[in-house]
């Protein structure tokens, strides 16, 4: 063990830590709640979900109850509000629990609610991040990033305090639960926390500008009645300076809704923008699967096959033809994995035209206007103002903009169809009309 950066001892160099107490008291505190917890909901009906380990699923021919953990924090759920208010009636009488009622703050994350929508925002957490680095009067930003902007170890002098450059990244990590459009931003600023300098801080300034200038913005879900997951997948090939790996950007839609994003540099050194391009591939079919896992716990049945959309031919060539197989023997457990789930249909993968990879935005800084446009895409909406003795609202959403997909080409090598929203079955049998927090 060694002295953590930051809080090293010269008169004591070999001395370490000690843990006194843990957060939320002793260090087997969490894991006995959890316990006590996961033997009550069990005793009540509940199931353990097997993809997600904090999810609890009690499933019946009347109603459906869902409760989400997180700590002390819970999240109760069901297409019958009777029957949730009846199990947070229990659940309150055996903890000593406050009951919150309708959600609407979580974990910093505001909720709110509109016949047709949900809309879920960080603005106050956005807001005391500006005010705790004193960047309140800073001067907005139109992107979180000059375009094709390269980050190297060794641009510009090392820093004299390195803590405030930890501490302004790891609030950003926080943000973008979110924010997906600095997503990228994030993690090219978080590469270099362990030795930054000048030039990094920089960029991290550069980042709270333009929350500055977005600090209202959030993400909207909207009713739909279409259960279809479609994920974009794209790689920046080498573009890293250092040591040449490449980013993996990629963001998963259910129906209209942005589910999930990320932004990564790839673990290996691909030889070629084919290989890179496969292993994203790759990681995305495994995430595609997990998610459908998930969706079937939760009684959601996929009616049909997921869809990724890839810009780059070679590595759709590489799913769908075996005779390329002499070729991927350096990378053969990620195509023997891909290839298997598109030969039995249960994977279907598309190209999609440059101007139309959605998950570009999550590889590599952009212009102006091509943000803004990949931005759109994203159900990223500006929220108004409360005005006093009015009701708080959202700009109203482009309605082709809140079905970014609908509207992109793709070309399947496979020829095989895209899926069918009609035959999707109606999302009202499996809507969830309370949602309540504790």
């Amino acid at each position: 063990m060694k002295q953590p950066p930051g809080f090293h001892d010269p008169s004591r160099p070999q001395a370490v830590c000690r843990l006194h107490k843990a957060l939320y008291g002793l260090k087997q505190a969490p894991q006995a709640w959890f316990q006590r917890l996961s033997t009550f909901l069990l005793a009540h009906g509940f199931v353990h979900s097997h993809s997600d380990a904090s999810l609890f699923i009690r499933l019946s021919s009347s109603c459906t109850v869902y409760v989400l953990v997180y700590v002390d924090d819970i999240i109760v759920t069901g297409s019958d509000p009777q029957s949730v208010h009846r199990f947070l009636d229990q659940l309150c009488s055996t903890f000593d629990s406050r009951r919150m009622r309708e959600l609407n703050f979580f974990l910093g994350m505001k909720i709110t609610r509109f016949p047709d929508h949900l809309f879920l925002s960080q603005t106050r957490y956005a807001a005391d991040l500006l005010k705790r680095f004193n960047m309140t009067e800073c001067k907005p930003c139109p992107t979180p990033l000059p375009s094709d902007t390269r980050l190297s170890c060794l641009d510009g002098d090392p820093l004299s305090d390195p803590s405030t450059y930890r501490s302004m990244v790891g609030g950003l990590q926080y943000l973008t639960l979110s924010r997906p459009d600095i997503s990228f931003a994030v993690n090219q600023v978080c590469q270099f926390t362990d030795n930054p300098r000048s030039s990094h801080l920089q960029v991290v300034k550069r980042i709270f500008r333009y929350i500055k200038s977005t600090v209202e913005q959030g993400l909207v879900f909207h009713k739909s009645t279409d259960f279809t997951l479609r994920r974009f997948s794209d790689v920046d090939w080498a573009g890293s300076v250092d040591d040449r790996r490449s980013t993996t950007g990629a963001c998963i839609f259910f129906g209209p809704n942005l589910l999930t994003w990320t932004a990564k540099k790839q673990s290996t050194v691909s030889r070629s923008s084919t290989e890179a391009e496969y292993r994203a591939l790759a990681n995305t079919a495994a995430e595609i699967r997990w998610f459908g896992f998930l969706f079937r716990e939760l009684g959601i049945p996929l009616r049909s096959a997921p869809c990724i959309y890839v810009d780059n031919l070679s590595a759709i060539y590489m799913a769908a033809n075996p005779i390329f197989y002499a070729r991927t023997r350096h990378i053969e457990i990620d195509y023997h994995f891909v290839r298997e789930l598109v030969a039995r249909k249960v994977l279907h993968t598309f190209y999609v035209p440059f101007s139309h990879q959605i998950a570009d935005i999550f590889t590599k800084g952009l212009s102006r206007d091509r943000f803004s446009v990949l931005k759109s895409k994203l159900n990223l909406r500006l929220a108004l103002l409360r005005l006093r003795g009015g009701k708080e609202n959202i700009t109203p959403a482009d309605p082709n903009q809140s079905v970014p997909i609908d509207s992109i080409p793709s070309i399947s090598p496979m020829k095989s169809a895209a899926p069918n929203p009609s035959a999707l079955e109606d999302s009202s049998s499996q809507a969830h009309h309370s949602v309540s927090q504790i």
